[in-house]
């Protein structure tokens, strides 16, 4: 089995920066890509970013230039740095992990809630 712990969201107030993390543990035979979503109120969940095990990474155009996500290949850990936080970045975070080698799967963590306030 495999757990994904999120901890670093948190209110803040409209520009400021929050750092999101995601560990994952149990059996886990090779992380492969990581990535972040969203869910807003009322919202479906959309993707943030993502890092492939490679460190490449792709980010969608409302968080370019203002997240980072990065990984800890040794800590099997996925970061995420949001700084020029806005309102409309309110919402639950997900950390989501792909395991294996065969028979892959991906995981989703608990979510943090980030609240922005203007």
């Amino acid at each position: 089995q495999v757990q994904l712990v999120e901890s670093g969201g948190g209110l803040v107030q409209a520009g400021g920066s929050l750092r999101l993390s995601c560990a994952a543990s149990g059996s886990i035979s090779r992380v492969n890509a990581m990535g972040w979503y969203r869910q807003a109120p009322g919202k479906q969940r959309e993707l943030v970013a993502v890092i492939t095990s490679g460190g490449s990474t792709n980010y969608v155009d409302f968080v370019k230039g203002r997240f980072t996500i990065s990984r800890d290949n040794a800590k099997n850990t996925v970061y995420l740095q949001m700084n020029s936080l806005k309102p409309e970045d309110t919402a639950v975070y997900y950390c989501n992990v792909e395991i294996g080698v065969v028979g892959l799967r991906r995981y989703w963590g608990q979510g943090t809630q980030v609240t922005v306030s203007s």
